[in-house]
C-alpha cells in the first residue's frame, strides 16, 4: 500500500475514533440524565429502562469499534495494515474504504460469519 493511501486511511480511522470518543461522552450524559430522572409510574420505569438498554448496547457497540480502530492504527505503524488476519491476503482498498478497521477480506469474513 502507497504511503498516501496509509495517510488517507490513517485520517480516516482517527476522524471516525474522533467521533466514537464524542458519541461515548454523550451515552454516558444520556445515561446519567435518565438515572437522574424523577419517576412516577411502572410505564415511566419501563421506558427508562428500555432507553438505558438502548444506550448501554450503543456504548458497548461503539467501545468495541474504538478497539478496532485502535488495532487498525496500530496495525500501519507495524506495516501490517490492510492485510487479512485469516487467510493473510490483501484487504481491497474498497472494502478499507467502507470499513478501514476491516480485519478480515470479503471471504474470509463471510467464512467468521458463518462460523458465528
Amino acid at each position: 500500500m502507497r504511503n498516501s493511501e496509509l495517510e488517507f486511511f490513517v485520517d480516516l480511522l482517527e476522524s471516525r475514533k474522533e467521533q466514537i470518543q464524542k458519541n461515548i461522552v454523550g451515552v454516558e450524559k444520556e445515561l446519567q440524565a435518565l438515572n437522574n430522572l424523577e419517576l412516577n409510574d411502572e410505564g415511566d420505569h419501563a421506558s427508562v429502562s428500555n432507553d438505558n438498554l438502548r444506550e448501554v448496547a450503543i456504548g458497548q457497540q461503539q467501545e468495541l469499534e474504538l478497539i478496532e480502530i485502535e488495532v487498525a492504527l496500530g496495525k500501519i505503524k507495524d506495516k501490517q495494515y490492510g492485510i487479512c488476519e485469516m487467510c493473510e491476503e490483501e484487504i481491497s482498498l474498497q472494502r478499507l474504504k467502507v470499513k478501514p478497521h476491516a480485519k478480515y477480506c470479503i471471504d474470509c469474513r463471510e467464512i467468521v460469519e458463518k462460523q458465528h
